[in-house]
């Protein structure tokens, strides 16, 4: 996909990143708020002549904040990018529902965009993808496109930090859910799902209440944006064509804590758990990636493993160094 010159602009995470803005025109699905856009963020003080590339993908409720992740690529010799999509974090708009979409495929469009810009500022370079959560359900299946279309390069790998591969709960409640979910999504898509918005991932990583680190709770609140049906009814389709199973193309690493945890309020015990996700849902499903893959459980580790109590997150560096070494950079 041709490009035309990027032009970036400071960027909110300060000097040592910048931002351009992908144009995507009316948005697919009517929502008011204007025209639909994506953003790139550049981390422009990488090294100056990498050897690789990375794209970083955030989940629901999120957008990219996490410079030690960047600061880590960058050190082993990699160009970082993040890309907040359509509607989230950077990309958000007034009026608009933060993160709804009712197709995960509209994501195509700003990944290859992502993609081909890259290419552009760094021709010839393999590009590591790396997507949490969401982001880790969106990107595989955009990658088994690219690779049934015959476009798996420049992508030479995947990360997934904590991927949601399935719904939450037992196998009944989702098989009652998710007919009710696909009902309702498909007749009053912007209707929000009726669910206690507890937030103690979001206490468990603000600075404010018990995590270490800051951002902007405007963009990514710490008691999260609601879900609504539309969305959720895209995540059970793209779950089901998950459980199909895919051929991404490409070896791929699923990172994960070792257990889960559903508090109604924070503790210690939910500060060393993914208190979103099912672990035990990530370990049956990261099979149908297909390809070459690896699945390391980090124990202690929180939803994002990136932001995890130190121990916990010097593993995940220590194990996502140690992939990249023997699938990458070999």
């Amino acid at each position: 996909m041709a490009t035309t010159e990027l032009t970036y602009s400071p960027d909110i995470l300060g000097d040592d990143y910048a931002a351009h803005t992908f144009e995507l025109g009316p948005d697919p699905d009517g929502e008011p708020g204007g025209d639909i856009v994506a953003t790139l963020v550049k981390h422009v003080s990488g090294p100056k002549d990498p050897h690789h590339a990375v794209l970083w993908v955030h989940g629901f409720s999120d957008y990219f904040f996490q410079t030690a992740v960047a600061e880590f690529f960058a050190d082993r010799g990699y160009a970082f990018y993040a890309l907040d999509l359509r509607k989230c974090g950077r990309s958000l708009r007034e009026g608009q529902s933060a993160h709804y979409a009712t197709d995960f495929t509209v994501y195509d469009r700003e990944l290859d965009l992502a993609v081909a810009a890259i290419e552009q500022e760094h021709p010839g370079l393999g590009l590591v993808v790396a997507a949490h959560s969401t982001g880790g359900l969106i990107t595989p299946l955009w990658l088994d496109r690219r690779r049934k279309a015959g476009r798996t390069a420049p992508i030479v790998g995947l990360v997934l930090d904590s991927p949601w591969f399935d719904l939450q709960g037992s196998v009944v409640l989702r098989e009652v859910a998710t007919p009710v979910v696909k009902l309702i999504g498909k007749a009053v898509g912007t209707r929000p799902v009726p669910v206690e918005a507890v937030g103690v991932y979001g206490q468990t990583i603000h600075v404010s209440e018990h995590g270490e680190f800051d951002f902007d709770v405007r963009i990514k609140p710490v008691e999260g944006f609601p879900v609504r049906f539309g969305w959720l009814r895209a995540v059970r389709v793209a779950h089901s064509l998950l459980h199909r199973g895919l051929d991404i193309g490409v070896p791929s690493l699923v990172l994960r804590s070792t257990k889960s945890f559903a508090p109604k309020e924070w503790s210690e015990e939910a500060g060393r758990a993914d208190v979103v996700l099912d672990t035990r849902q990530i370990a049956k499903w990261s099979g149908a990636l297909g390809g070459r893959l690896s699945v390391v459980p980090v124990e202690d580790a929180k939803h994002d493993v990136f932001l995890s109590v130190q121990p916990a997150r010097e593993r995940a560096y220590a194990e996502l160094g140690a992939w990249l070494a023997r699938e990458i950079e070999a």
